[in-house]
């Protein structure tokens, strides 16, 4: 039998453990930052393990979609992907040593039978639970025989005196009595001499233990599983990690974080556009915080990052302004950057790139401009299709003392030095010469440029157009 393996004395080793059922929300992908965060802050160990043990929801495409997301983020993984689905002869290695031991039993118990017993204890008032009808001290006292054709589950023996304690790392002490755990059922049905399926609350005790998990961060919705799990752990001779658990993700409205907030699913933010630095800023400050620190790299993060200021109350989710810290991120990018980000979105709107201006310099025009990459491309149209003008509108815009500036601006880029400095000189000359406000002249090259007045600066488009593309908007006029 596989020695079960303490965690090193002093090293961090956390884990992150999703079942494949699904892509990855917001939740989840919080948990998995805070896990990684924490073995980065510690120079430790960051464990990927799939839990699969649910056949029937479990996808081999869902545990690939999690490795693309949790790379797309760029949160490392040391060790891993582990499977359970590949470990059952070890799960049954173990489970077989707490039987030989006493401390794990068969119970013949129906599920009809647990259910007639549950509700007889509701109806006294009493917390529904498993009595330990099977247990080998019961089957000897009242001569208990096992049901002809029954298979067995396998339950483990809880403790029936005194409490489980733990320190949790986000929510303080916590107490749970033994009275109020029963016997969890720690192997599904099967003949005597066999052991079935293990469950889950069993088989990340020893996951844990194999994998030398020093810190469980989860969320709280594991709470109650802890005592559980801290009992088997001690059962198989060990003591139990560090647990911290995360509080729950709520909406503006104060429920729980689901679909009608908005995009929940990792997915769908990089499909809208988001940036892997904006999800990482935008998870962290959903229950943890430094200082009033509100924008920072993935980096600071990890410098910053302890268990100690998490907070237990419930974080809420605010969609404006993780949207908001997009756009900061994007306006921080290394120009390069941002170009290859931006590119897959300018390909998926269909524009002819290679007649138009390049992805970095469509993204230094726009940066400041739109909050996510898609939106970037989707303002970016009139960089690559040629606008439509309205003639209306720009004879609103263009009078006798704008006709003669126009034809001049566009004469004169034929020469000019095409660098930004060089074309904001040009319009502030023809400002100057035509004696016109810079309104009266930038409006209406705004609308030939783009067929818009919505629009960065005059010299900015100008550079990005480029001169030929330029000159050929501003000729194209329809008479005012």
């Amino acid at each position: 039998m596989t020695d079960l393996i303490a965690p090193s004395a002093g090293a961090v080793r956390t884990r992150f453990a999703p079942s494949p059922t699904g892509t990855l929300h917001l939740g989840n992908i919080r948990t998995a930052l805070f896990a990684w965060a924490f073995a980065r802050h510690h120079h430790g160990q960051f464990v990927l393990r799939i839990e699969d043990t649910d056949l029937e929801r479990s996808s081999g495409a869902s545990a690939d979609g999690i490795l693309r997301d949790l790379a797309w983020l760029g949160l490392d993984v040391d060790e891993g992907p582990y499977y359970q689905m590949q470990r059952m002869a070890r799960y049954r290695e173990v489970v077989a040593k707490l039987l030989a031991e006493g401390r794990a039993y068969h119970c013949y118990m129906s599920v009809e039978e647990l259910d007639q017993l549950r509700e007889a204890q509701r109806a006294r008032g009493d917390k529904p639970r498993y009595d330990g009808h099977w247990r080998p001290e019961n089957v000897a006292a009242h001569g208990l025989v096992p049901p002809p054709g029954r298979l067995p589950v396998i339950r483990f023996r809880n403790p029936d005196e005194g409490s489980v304690v733990w320190h949790d790392a986000v929510k303080g002490r916590i107490e749970i009595t033994n009275g109020e755990l029963d016997d969890l059922v720690i192997a599904r049905q099967a003949p005597v001499g066999e052991v079935g399926v293990p469950t889950y609350n069993f088989c990340v005790v020893v996951d844990d233990i194999d994998m030398r998990i020093s810190h469980v961060i989860r969320g709280d919705g594991h709470v109650m599983n802890t005592p559980r799990q801290i009992n088997i752990f001690r059962a198989l001779g060990q003591e139990p990690p560090v647990f911290g658990h995360l509080p729950t993700v709520l909406g503006n409205d104060g429920e729980k974080l689901s679909k009608r907030h908005g995009a929940t699913g990792l997915d769908e933010y990089a499909a809208a556009g988001y940036v892997p630095e904006a999800i990482i800023n935008g998870l962290a400050r959903l229950g943890w915080a430094h200082g009033n620190d509100e924008i920072f790299t993935p980096a600071q993060l990890v410098e910053w990052f302890g268990l100690d200021a998490l907070t237990p109350s419930p974080a809420r989710f605010d969609a404006e302004k993780f949207e908001w810290l997009n756009g900061e991120h994007i306006k921080r990018l290394p120009i390069e950057r941002l170009g290859e980000r931006l590119k897959p979105f300018l390909e998926a709107a269909d524009y002819a790139l290679e007649g138009g201006p390049s992805p970095e310099a469509v993204g230094e025009l726009l940066r400041d401009r739109a909050p996510t990459l898609k939106k970037m491309a989707e303002a970016a149209r009139y960089c690559y299709v040629r606008p439509i003008v309205d003639a209306a509108r720009l004879a609103e815009l263009v009078g006798a003392a704008q006709q003669p500036a126009l034809d001049w601006v566009s004469e004169s880029l034929a020469q000019v030095t095409w660098e930004r400095p060089a074309l904001a000189a040009l319009l502030k000359e023809a400002q100057t010469r035509f004696a016109l406000k810079p309104p009266q002249l930038l409006m209406p090259l705004r609308l030939l440029l783009t067929g818009t007045t919505q629009a960065p600066g005059v010299d900015a488009l100008l550079f990005t157009l480029g001169r030929e593309e330029a000159r050929a908007r501003l000729a194209a006029r329809p008479a005012a």
